[in-house]
């Protein structure tokens, strides 16, 4: 029984200690937190060759680089050499090392040592300087044995090197290599990597630029060492120890802050490898630099420039504003690039190119260029001066606003809305009713981003028509991106939202270099490749750009000041073109775009009118148009006249027999539009008059009212003096001689000659004016005079 009983409880004694065993297992097992490191990174930008543009402090105030997965060679062996030369041999902990340290210890009456592994101090770095005790030192020492379980030795490394103190607020070899050396690990010499593995060791009491001679010795101490060890040759070791140990701290890169900022509101902590061409980045910062000097001298101090690539919509180079100077900040922290602006004219492209698509004009569709008022809205061009009428594409290329207004009246606000917003303009966030025609002026704001994001999208259609077999994709409208995201073209279709004849004829209208006459400098601008380029300028001088496309790339330039104030002389020629064409000329060559002719058709065209040639066409070119210009008017300007024989006056069948007439084809425009149209083209004949004998004829509309339109609303404003103010009355006649008879409700109140214009007073309410001319030509229109508050309810 006595026996059994020592059996059983020997028994029992067993089982407890195999229990105990195994909970001590599990608590071993489980002891090491899933994450080692909670603490905040900083967010790193590298551009697309690995190089760093940037980076920003962690939220803790800490330089401290998110984790690395490997460490350079140099610095990995003068870390093992200096903390733990037998790292790669035991399972956490050295018991050599432990006892050496705790005979240092014995003999010094105090620590001295303290025999951690790397793995040991990696647990001690985790628990952020927790007092160190014997129970401490036991706790890291089995926590060490743990950690060697999960990972790697490499990961242990990678781990260290991480996290590891170098002094101040510096943490990690990373942060280390780039705050002592200015340069990266893995470009670090024999001596730099030895410097950088004795600071761990005592970060608070070395710190360059403290104790350099501590410092000094420390690291040449461990540069003999690594030649003993042959790691390095004497050579190498002479030569590594003539080496300067870091006297001050290096600023990090600042290439690209503001897209940094971007980075670090949407990857906060992370590091980012993006699109941008360190190279390019570098120049373009060079060229902004150097034209901020000329924009200072006129006050304007804000520049933003971006680069992109028009067929992957990568971004290769994004300089959000310019650099402070000094003590001086004049909102330079603002990236302009995503800020919100008005656009002045670089959106005539989009409405030049729709209006193609359409079939609603050709590019060379004669367009009104006259006085215009449209329910009190009154455009002016730079120069406030008017053609009459001029080609579409010239229009265009030379940015005259007020064919662009009535452009845009024609082809219809609500649809030119919603045609931006499908090219990727997000702004417009309100309807189309609240910009009215000024959208095509500016009335509109956009950023520098979605502005080129369009014109890329351009490019891209053309592109892929051309390189695809006339496909075009529905995802053809992609936003840009500052990532090296592959973008995965989707559903190719033989429709599209834009045709690529469209877009052709529109970047060769862009190819001219006539640009308005108040603009002047233009022709000093050459380049060795075609670039398709458009300028604008805002209302009060407040805003300057100019976009420019290449087959491959997009070049964004804006001007101004952060602030909104204006500039006399801030204009998108003398001021963003110059930027443009320097960024355009760090860029390699290329080809022009190849012509979409499956999309084209050979049509012939008149070449005084622009239209599709009519029947009393004289003069015809055969031109390629798109197919959707098929659909397009046929000239509206030329018919058929009869002269005498003389050929210097009209007859009719009333005064002269049809066999003696000559007959022959005329280019009439309308009255208001020829009276500014001869002025601007000597060669333009107007109708020849009458012979006196003939009677029965029609003057064809002799005389046109440019101000007020038949049936107009008119608000006459109080002036200061509390009396009504006056309104300028304004017609034009085909003869330039004649005098015309104004009667204002029936009453006489005036003559004009050569120039018919007058300032009346009418009163409120309903009125009719009527013109006659010497020949008897008359003209009536109705118009009504409201008053302040109901003007203002119509407002």
């Amino acid at each position: 029984m006595r026996i059994q009983l020592i059996k059983y409880y020997k028994t029992k004694k067993c089982r407890m200690l195999v229990l105990a065993f195994f909970l001590l297992l599990i608590v071993f097992w489980f002891s090491l937190p899933k994450q080692l490191f909670h603490d905040p990174s900083s967010t790193i930008l590298y551009s697309s060759e690995h190089k760093l543009l940037g980076a920003r402090i962690a939220d803790d105030g800490q330089w401290r680089f998110p984790e690395s997965k490997s460490v350079p060679i140099k610095f990995e062996r003068s870390l093992l050499a200096f903390e733990d030369q037998y790292f790669y041999s035991h399972p956490g902990v050295n018991p050599v090392s432990i006892g050496r340290a705790f005979l240092q210890n014995i003999k010094a009456g105090k620590v001295v040592s303290g025999g951690s592994t790397i793995s040991m101090q990696l647990i001690r770095i985790s628990q952020k300087g927790k007092s160190r005790t014997v129970l401490r030192k036991i706790q890291e020492i089995l926590l060490a044995m743990r950690l060697e379980l999960r990972y790697s030795k490499k990961e242990i490394l990678a781990l260290y090197s991480s996290h590891a103190p170098f002094g101040g607020n510096v943490v990690g070899l990373e942060a280390a290599a780039w705050r002592f050396f200015g340069r990266t690990p893995d470009d670090l010499s024999w001596a730099e990597a030895a410097t950088l593995a004795v600071l761990p060791n005592a970060p608070s009491l070395i710190y360059p630029g403290k104790n350099i001679e501590k410092l000094l010795k420390k690291r040449n101490r461990l540069l003999n060492k690594l030649m003993l060890i042959g790691e390095i040759d004497s050579t190498t070791c002479e030569l590594a120890k003539l080496e300067e140990v870091p006297q001050k701290i290096y600023p990090l890169p600042r290439l690209a802050p503001h897209l940094l900022d971007q980075v670090h509101r949407k990857n906060k902590g992370e590091r980012l490898r993006s699109s941008i061409r360190f190279d390019l980045q570098n120049r373009v910062n060079e060229i902004v630099r150097r034209h901020r000097k000329n924009i200072e001298a006129n006050q304007i101090y804000n520049m933003a420039v971006l680069l992109v690539n028009a067929k992957t919509r990568e971004t290769l180079a994004y300089v959000g504003n310019t650099e402070k100077n000094g003590d001086l900040n004049h909102g330079n922290q603002v990236d302009i690039i995503r800020s919100l602006r008005s656009t002045g004219s670089v959106l005539k492209p989009f409405l030049y190119a729709s209006m193609l698509n359409e079939g609603e004009i050709l590019p060379n569709t004669l367009v009104p260029d006259i006085p215009t008022q449209i329910a009190g809205y009154s455009p002016k061009n730079f120069d406030l001066r008017y053609n009459g009428a001029v080609p579409a594409q010239k229009a265009l290329a030379r940015s005259l606003n007020v064919p662009a207004v009535r452009m845009l009246r024609d082809y219809g606000v609500e649809r030119f809305h919603f045609f931006l917003k499908k090219m990727g303009m997000k702004s417009l966030n309100r309807p189309a009713s609240h910009y009215g025609l000024s959208l095509i002026l500016g009335g509109a704001e956009g950023s520098l981003w979605d502005i080129c994001g369009m014109y890329a999208s351009m490019v891209g259609i053309l592109n892929h028509y051309n390189t695809k077999d006339g496909a075009y994709f529905s995802n053809e409208f992609q936003s840009l991106r500052y990532t090296q995201d592959c973008i995965e073209w989707k559903n190719p279709d033989s429709q599209a939202f834009l045709k690529a004849s469209s877009v052709y004829q529109t970047l060769e209208a862009l190819l001219e270099v006539n640009r308005p006459d108040g603009e002047s400098g233009w022709k000093s601008f050459s380049s060795s490749q075609k670039i398709a380029w458009k300028t604008g300028t805002s209302f009060g001088f407040r805003d300057a750009w100019a976009v420019g496309v290449s087959t491959d790339y997009v070049v964004g330039v804006w001007v101004g000041n952060a602030d909104g104030e204006g500039r006399p002389g801030l204009t998108g020629v003398g001021a963003a073109a110059p930027v443009m064409f320097d960024v355009f000329d760090l860029l390699p060559k290329s080809e022009w775009f190849q012509k979409p002719v499956d999309e084209m058709e050979l049509v012939p065209i008149c070449r005084e009118s622009g239209h599709r040639a009519g029947r009393w066409c004289t003069h015809i070119d055969t031109v390629w148009i798109g197919k959707s210009g098929l659909e397009s008017s046929v000239c509206p300007y030329h018919k058929q006249i009869h002269l005498d024989a003389t050929g210097k006056y009209r007859v009719n069948s009333n005064c002269e027999k049809v066999g003696n007439m000559i007959h022959k084809s005329w280019f009439v425009l309308p009255p208001a539009i020829e009276w500014y149209y001869k002025k601007r083209n000597p060669l333009y004949r107007p109708l020849p008059p009458y012979r006196d004998d003939c009677t029965g004829v029609d003057e064809n509309q002799a005389m046109e009212l440019i101000y007020p339109k038949s049936n107009d609303r008119i608000f006459v404003p109080i002036q200061l003096n509390g009396q009504r103010g006056k309104v300028v009355f304004e017609i034009v006649h085909h003869n330039p001689d004649a005098n015309v008879y104004w009667h204002l409700d029936g009453e006489f109140i005036g003559i004009t000659c050569g120039s018919h214009q007058q300032e009346l007073n009418p009163g409120e309410g309903k009125h009719l004016i009527t013109f006659v001319d010497d020949e008897g030509n008359s003209l009536t229109k109705h118009f009504e005079v409201v008053g302040k508050q109901e003007h203002q309810i119509n407002d």
